[in-house]
């Protein structure tokens, strides 16, 4: 492999340019390093500060699309002492399950008050058995004498047999206000949301006298591996052990978990020393996607993480002895504070690449920690990075010190125009983010809403407008209720969905100034009907916005999915821009097509012949701007909740034609026939982390070809697999990662294809290469920057104009594939 030239682009300041070779990539020994990167540090630091975290965002509110006339006050926050949603939760309608066998699909209990269940706010005695029994109450049934008995272990999966499976049984469980004694561990199980209250944040305080086997807070469910851990979480709550011993090893909280789960706003207090850890994932193989808005102070460690992927956002550590500790094959740190700790981030377990960007650290030891090596592993990147000390050590030997005002790269690197890579320890480039994505310097992030600013008057229950009746019971249509209901009150009030699954057999259009909040993975959307059944024409079953829509329109906390094969299916439509960015934004909301109760998917594509169940899962289109974080578009490859055999076929993960801003923060995309990402004419697009399978039934051996089962349905926009030779089949017949075309100014940071099996659902284990493209980049394409891309059982990583650039062998490193930075169409 041989070096080229990186060209330093233009629109640097001159104390920094100075600093910077145009030219040349900067490869110095540790020798001459320092001086140099004291140099860029200094000119860095008399730059403009780091801003803040983004808070909650408010924005004044445009009229909605709708004719219709507003007959309610405005929004405007009021910032309440207590949070809307208890409120709501005693005064309105509850939700549902409806798939639940009689009686239990009326009287299981989705929202639970730890206080009905004797939890004690004061911290004096012991809340443990009451969190617990809050969690694990089912629903009731009455006995030959009338009397009302619980169904025992209901949400145990450990116990409860196949007779409910993993979307059947939601549990929300609502912390109010106060401390609460914990005297031993709790035991989160599959479909359990454990909230707490998202203005005055509960404590849950470990007691001196805590007995336990040496965790506090238990995620991962005991009767699932954590690769199927789906659909838990944990927010707003603080979990307190300064009370007990430090001498003793103590994890407050096991994270073994998987796509489609939560955990943000928590703080994790531990005493200073000692040997307590905050979070841990080591309870098996795990795949999750982000961890974000969190902070650890004290302990031995915050995070000792060891998974697949992971995209850690806006945490902090302070005081900790040891910040992260990474063991995975593609992870991105973003936001990143290290105040006072021993070192922030340990790599030395990461085998591809770790991706760290807008961070800063302070009177703190190393920055990030990792070893030397001279082949593909552990390739790191940094990127606008503050630091006041020792930025980056391997194998004991500092290499920088002090800020990284660019990209940093070790590893495997290929320039623009050169398509042999070179294999860097030390390299600075420039990397030209654009205006649009920005928050002064950084890329922009927010915290995901709750909507606390605002207060219970200003927040409206859907099922509790009598003139709109809907009922999300998994069989009325609620289409016009919920449009009616959308269209009257955007910009008036914040809608709550309670759990349930609403059924529409239209599409339901979310007017400007709409405000979504649902039941975390129980407010489901569901699509039925002819309306979706064309796949030459498709229609969106969630519409936000109409072209040249500017405003506000937040989704948090909702599912969307289709209760049968519906070919002409597009699950979601953005059209609206947002008139500031994050204005527009989907956060933790996600997609499934089949693999739960209530959808005929379930059964219907259970034959040899993957069958088309949706066209597509959500579409950016051009007139969009949208922030989503937390987004698991799930392409089904087994059933959640019985056995069924399911070969489907959706059509395609996410489309995105936006131009003026979009952000992705923690996406995955899985199992889609065509491709999992698709940049067609995009502009202007920030990722951090994007996560995807191939689907199982594809490959090497499947004896199908893509676009099969879609050749007929192609859109402009799609790949039509038309380099493939009929020679070649299902290896290179197979869904892109990503396909970029006429695109230009993308910044993708940490993207992963895993390839598993070939021929079916997991009939046959990829031995062996059973994919020929992971991502695909047309000649017309420039600007585009990925930092961090790995691959498994993938020939070719990249390609562009229909020539092999990165190959899986030349860059082997981490769980296949690793490079560092692509930087050949930039």
């Amino acid at each position: 492999m041989r070096g080229s030239a990186v060209l330093i682009l233009a629109f640097v300041p001159s104390t920094i340019a100075a600093a910077v070779v145009p030219g040349t990539i900067r490869q110095q020994r540790e020798s001459n390093t320092t001086a140099a990167l004291s140099d860029l540090s200094s000119a860095f630091f008399r730059m403009p500060k780091y801003p803040p975290k983004a808070a909650s965002l408010h924005y004044e509110d445009q009229p909605p699309s709708s004719p219709n006339p507003r007959t309610c006050t405005p929004l405007r926050p009021t910032y309440p002492s207590t949070w809307w949603y208890a409120d709501l939760l005693a005064s309105t309608p509850d939700g549902t399950t409806p798939f639940l066998g009689a009686p239990l699909n009326t009287t299981y209990p989705v929202h639970r008050n730890v206080l009905s269940y004797g939890a004690d706010p004061s911290g004096t005695h012991s809340s443990t058995g009451a969190i617990q029994a809050a969690i694990n109450a089912g629903g009731t049934f009455n006995g030959d004498d009338g009397t009302a008995y619980y169904y025992p272990n209901l949400r145990n999966t450990s116990t409860r047999g196949a007779a409910f499976g993993s979307t059947l049984t939601p549990a929300v469980v609502y912390l109010p206000p106060g401390t609460y004694l914990l005297d031993g561990p709790v035991q989160l199980w599959i479909g359990t949301v454990l909230v707490g209250d998202a203005v005055s944040p509960p404590v849950l305080k470990v007691s001196p006298e805590f007995a336990g086997n040496g965790y506090v807070l238990y995620g991962k469910d005991p009767g699932l591996p954590g690769t199927n851990g789906f659909f838990v979480g944990l927010r707003d709550v603080v979990v307190d052990s300064r009370a007990y011993a430090s001498e003793e090893k103590l994890v407050l909280l096991d994270w073994t978990l998987s796509q489609g789960t939560q955990l943000k706003g928590v703080r994790f207090e531990m005493p200073q020393g000692g040997k307590h850890v905050g979070l841990s994932t080591k309870f098996g193989y795990n795949s999750n996607i982000i961890l974000n808005d969190l902070s650890f102070n004290g302990g031995a460690v915050g995070m000792d993480l060891s998974g697949q992927q992971w995209l850690v956002k806006s945490v902090t550590f302070n005081r900790c002895g040891i910040g992260a500790i990474v063991d995975c094959f593609d992870c991105v740190f973003l936001d990143i504070s290290c105040i006072r700790v021993g070192i922030c981030l340990d790599g030395s377990q990461t085998s591809g690449s770790l991706t760290v960007i807008d961070s800063y650290t302070a009177r703190s030891g190393t920055f990030v920690s990792s070893y030397q090596s001279v082949n593909g592993y552990n390739q790191l990147v940094l990127e606008n990075i503050r630091s006041d000390g020792d930025t980056v050590t391997l194998s004991g030997d500092v290499v920088v010190r002090g800020s990284v005002p660019f990209t940093w790269i070790r590893g495997q690197m290929y320039t623009q125009g050169n398509p042999h890579p070179s294999h860097q320890q030390n390299a600075m480039i420039y990397t030209p983010r654009t205006s649009a994505l920005l928050s002064r310097r950084e890329y922009f992030v927010m915290r995901p809403p709750t909507f606390r600013e605002y207060d219970a008057s200003q927040v409206l229950n859907i099922k509790s407008v009598p003139e709109y009746p809907v009922y999300g019971d998994g069989d009325a249509d609620d289409t016009n209720s919920i449009n009616a209901i959308l269209a009257q009150y955007a910009g008036c009030k914040v809608i709550y969905i309670p759990a349930g699954t609403y059924v529409v057999r239209n599409t339901i259009f979310i007017p400007r100034g709409t405000r979504i909040y649902g039941d975390a993975y129980a407010s489901v959307i569901s699509a039925k009907g002819p309306t979706f059944s064309n796949p030459s024409a498709p229609m969106p079953m969630v519409q936000i916005g109409a072209p040249g829509d500017v405003g506000v329109a937040q989704i948090v906390d909702m599912m969307f999915t289709v209760g049968e094969v519906l070919p002409g299916c597009k699950l979601v439509e953005v059209n609206m821009a947002g008139d500031k960015p994050g204005s527009v934004a989907l956060v933790n909301s996600h997609m499934r097509v089949g693999g739960g109760a209530g959808s005929a998917v379930q059964t219907s594509c259970d034959s040899g012949s993957p069958c088309r169940a949706a066209w597509g899962l959500i579409h950016l289109t051009a007139s969009s701007s949208a922030y989503v974080e937390n987004m698991w578009g799930w392409t089904a490859d087994h059933d959640l909740d019985n056995v069924y055999t399911q070969n489907i076929a959706t059509g395609r993960g996410m489309l995105v034609e936006a131009t003026q801003g979009t952000w992705l923060i923690g996406t995955s995309m899985e199992h889609n026939t065509l491709y999992q990402y698709n940049f067609n004419g995009a502009r202007n697009v920030f990722t951090a982390l994007q996560q995807s399978e191939t689907p199982y039934w594809q490959g090497v051996n499947s004896g199908t070809v893509a676009p099969y089962p879609w050749t007929d349905y192609l859109q402009p926009s799609d790949p039509d697999f038309s380099r493939c030779g009929a020679s070649s089949g299902g290896y290179c017949g197979a869904a892109l990662f990503e396909r970029i075309a006429q695109s230009k100014s993308l910044f993708l940071y940490g993207g992963c294809l895993w390839t598993f099996y070939t021929g079916g659902n997991g009939s046959e284990k990829c031995d062996f290469d059973c994919q020929q493209e992971a991502i695909d980049i047309d000649n017309a394409s420039s600007g585009i920057y990925l930092y961090g891309t790995n691959v498994h059982k993938v020939t070719n990583m990249v390609s562009s104009g229909g020539w092999s650039i990165a190959g899986q062998s030349t860059n082997e490193g981490g769980w296949g594939g690793v490079v560092a930075a692509y930087l050949y169409n930039s």
